[in-house]
């Protein structure tokens, strides 16, 4: 099964893991990869110019009604929920916090889950609450690819143990093994 889409969800930790992932994606590496990181409503573009500036892929923050590509990484916007549409385009929405977060990975997981079924890969990285692993259980349910985290190696393993211990996960990777197998996956 050819897949069509990766979605990250990160917390506690984000840089770094993130870090050890998006740059060492291949400049024609053929999937979208849509991230849902937490971050301050009042956060400003850091992250998107960092991972962009060390990216062989672009990397920008994703835009209401806009298609997704191939060969991108698109990050939630700060304060908005960000979910994936059935003609694979992106919607923002200001509806109540999950799990305390928006953007919240579960909105994410569980909209593209509907998306793109079987031909989605999910991961869920470091983190400080349970976020995501119902989407990531949702994802699984719908016959994708689910990828956690080694909680004995986050940052903060929070989120990689509740994605655990819902889901019959894939793989559990230690984080400089996830971009590698994105890569065998993708191509």
């Amino acid at each position: 099964m050819p897949y069509k889409a990766i979605v990250i969800g990160v917390s506690a930790g984000g840089m770094n893991a993130l870090g050890q992932i998006l740059p060492r994606l291949p400049a024609d590496f053929p999937l979208p990869v849509i991230v849902v990181q937490h971050i301050s409503p009042q956060s400003d573009n850091y992250m998107i110019r960092h991972f962009d500036g060390i990216s062989k892929i672009a990397v920008k923050e994703a835009d209401e009604k806009e298609e997704i590509l191939p060969g991108t990484v698109y990050f939630a916007p700060p304060n908005y929920h960000l979910m994936v549409e059935t003609d694979f385009t992106f919607s923002l929405s200001v509806e109540a916090r999950v799990n305390f977060s928006r953007p919240s990975i579960d909105v994410l997981f569980e909209t593209a889950a509907e998306a793109y079924g079987e031909s989605l890969i999910g991961i869920i990285l470091t983190g400080a609450n349970n976020d995501g692993s119902r989407g990531l259980k949702r994802i699984k349910d719908c016959g994708g690819f689910t990828i956690v985290q080694n909680p004995a190696n986050s940052e903060v393993s929070a989120m990689p143990e509740a994605a655990i211990k819902i889901t019959k996960v894939d793989k559990i990777l230690d984080l400089e093994k996830i971009a590698g197998v994105l890569v065998k996956l993708a191509l």
